[in-house]
């Protein structure tokens, strides 16, 4: 899947190049190239998802006593999934911005440890 997703290297490939004529090739290039890797990124995407749902749906029938543990547990996971990344952003874009907002730029401390929060 990463390697129908990202497209970066081909991307800074192009920025890297400096002829006219062969920037306007590859561009071409890389624009049908995305467009297949997309399309197939997005099948098979969806293909997955309709079987993780008919397995799920089928383990739903199957075991009727299990249901709302797996509705509760599926939701719980959810929630802190969408909430872990705002706590690991949050804290190091609070200290970045104390530390930047310094009159005197005498907390470049407070700066490197931002980063290394973000390293982590």
């Amino acid at each position: 899947m990463h390697l129908l997703a990202l497209s970066n290297g081909d991307i800074i490939n192009i920025k890297r190049n400096k002829k006219k004529l062969n920037l306007i090739r590859m561009s071409t290039d890389l624009y049908f190239k995305l467009k297949i890797k997309f399309a197939f990124y997005f099948i098979i995407s969806f293909l997955l998802l309709l079987f993780f749902w008919y397995y799920i749906s089928m383990f739903g029938a199957i075991y009727r006593n299990t249901q709302y543990h797996l509705l509760k547990d599926t939701l719980l996971s959810f929630v802190i999934s969408m909430i872990t990344p705002f706590g690991f952003y949050f804290l190091p874009g609070i200290l970045r911005i104390i530390s930047l907002s310094d009159s005197h730029k005498n907390r470049k401390c407070l700066y490197n440890f931002s980063n290394i929060l973000l390293l982590l």
